[in-house]
């Protein structure tokens, strides 16, 4: 089992377009590596760097690009959702990812399950304020309504010193304990992701 190969997609759901640094890329980034360390091969995607228009619908049409995005869901066992942490919140970005995604509620497989169910999320969130859990509690729950499966400690953040200017990516090198969290999150959602692959959920009454 440990030999399978499994893929994942990290959405990274800064307000900065491509290639502007970004501190959620970078742990989304050390999330991916983490991963790669058990297996897992996969993409990191800059979801403002897509035309993702505003609706729960799997496609809005008018040029939307959400149906891509999907699709790369849909193809991987786990995904990795980063974000910054703005007035205490996820971004506007990872707001949105979680609205498309609540299509998903009506979209089943060929047993009649959710799609995501079999799908294994974990989070990914920073800032220079507080609310890295409130953060990760919310989008949790959220991945958690659509049919992901969220495995034992399932996030990982780094917060900066309340009202200081120093990010994430400004450290000289990732803080030890930000470091084991990642790791920890990549370990189980990679262990969690094979036996949703060997047995999965049972199809639907």
């Amino acid at each position: 089992m440990e030999a399978s190969t499994l893929r994942a997609v990290a959405l990274v759901c800064t307000l900065k377009p491509g290639p502007a640094p970004s501190s959620s890329a970078k742990l989304a980034t050390e999330t991916m590596t983490e991963l790669a360390r058990h297996g897992v091969v996969g993409e990191t995607l800059r979801i403002v760097d897509y035309d993702i228009r505003p609706g729960v619908g799997t496609d809005e049409g008018h040029g939307d690009q959400w149906p891509e995005i999907r699709r790369r869901i849909l193809d991987s066992q786990i995904v990795v959702l980063a974000s910054p942490t703005w007035l205490g919140h996820p971004s506007s970005v990872a707001q949105r990812v979680l609205e498309r995604l609540d299509a998903e509620l009506a979209e089943v497989d060929e047993e009649g399950r959710p799609t995501m169910f079999g799908k294994v999320a974990i989070v990914a969130v920073v800032g220079n304020e507080d609310g890295a859990h409130a953060v990760v509690a919310d989008v949790q729950q959220g991945l958690g309504d659509v049919g992901f499966t969220i495995p034992a400690q399932g996030s990982t953040y780094w917060n900066g010193e309340a009202m200081q200017t120093t990010d994430y990516l400004d450290l000289p090198k990732t803080p030890e304990k930000t470091a084991s969290a990642t790791a920890t999150a990549a370990a189980n959602a990679a262990h969690l992701a094979r036996l949703l692959v060997d047995a999965p959920f049972p199809r639907a009454e």
